[in-house]
């Protein structure tokens, strides 16, 4: 993925979706020519030349300060993934080929990682990298994510999304979740920009899904922190659980994320089922799976 195209398309569809209107600019009655803010405006509004934006929005990130950008985001009203996302765009163009190994770990966990979410009694929780690959999980956690682990090869979420027949089913809100698991792989490509194992998974999905492509030409991006999530078990039937989604300081690229239901509710008692069914079967960590 070239980081140039990338900030270049970014940053028109960002002011496409803009209206004078919305940044306070007087709305003209002649006929406009573009969607959204022209260049000038934008210009205008973050306080710098015309001819510097349009070579910002050519993808000419590299040297520009962070106080330039942040006046871009501000004139473009981006919110916290999207300025996020800029700035990593021009981190990644300002590098001048330094240092362009990807550190996405592939697997096994550590083991005091392990343990920590084997002791998470009544919460769902696995373990995920900058790939969304699904490195471990704690047996509920499995149990809950039981179709995406079933996946031949490595269970991937995003993968699984886009390419499981079953996934329409298994998310009750499928459309919401394609968006949002989109936005969330175009948030990792420009944290991880030379991780070929990312830009591989998105190149096939492209090719195999017409969802995906289109919903990555958006360029939408997400940080996934916390959430509500909708699912229609196999076992145990609908679900609405929040989630958590915290980084694992100590490891790069690694978050765990865990689901609880609203104590009280149906989702309650269903997770506390699926706890109780879970501990009748065998469990074998993701680690095990991905050594056979």
């Amino acid at each position: 993925m070239d980081a140039r195209s990338e900030a270049a398309d970014f940053l028109r569809t960002r002011r496409a979706r803009l209206t004078p209107e919305q940044v306070g600019l007087p709305a003209w009655s002649e006929r406009r020519r573009v969607t959204g803010l022209r260049r000038e405006e934008v210009a205008l509004l973050a306080g710098v030349s015309v001819e510097y934006y349009v070579r910002l929005e050519r993808g000419h990130l590299g040297g520009a300060s962070d106080s330039v950008l942040d006046s871009v985001c501000n004139a473009l009203r981006l919110d916290e993934a999207k300025r996020a996302h800029l700035h990593d765009l021009a981190r990644t163009a300002s590098s001048h080929g330094r240092s362009r190994t990807a550190r996405t770990p592939r697997g096994p966990v550590r083991t005091q990682v392990q343990w920590l979410l084997d002791s998470m009694d009544g919460t769902a929780a696995y373990v995920r990298n900058a790939r969304t690959d699904l490195l471990a999980a704690n047996p509920l956690g499995r149990a809950l994510y039981a179709p995406v682990f079933a996946m031949a090869g490595r269970a991937n979420v995003a993968r699984f999304v886009f390419l499981d027949p079953g996934a329409p089913e298994f998310f009750v809100e499928w459309d919401r979740v394609t968006r949002e698991a989109t936005a969330l792989l175009r948030t990792l490509a420009g944290e991880n920009p030379y991780d070929h194992g990312l830009t591989e998974l998105v190149g096939e999905l492209s090719t195999r899904s017409e969802v995906f492509r289109t919903l990555w030409a958006n360029h939408d991006v997400r940080q996934h922190r916390t959430g509500i999530k909708r699912l229609h078990h196999p076992v145990v039937g609908d679900l609405t659980l929040a989630y958590e989604s915290l980084a694992v300081t100590a490891d790069q690229g690694l978050r765990l994320n865990a689901y609880v239901a609203e104590p009280g509710t149906s989702s309650a008692d269903a997770l506390r089922l699926l706890a109780s069914w879970t501990s009748s079967q065998p469990f074998e960590h993701a680690s095990d799976k991905e050594k056979r």
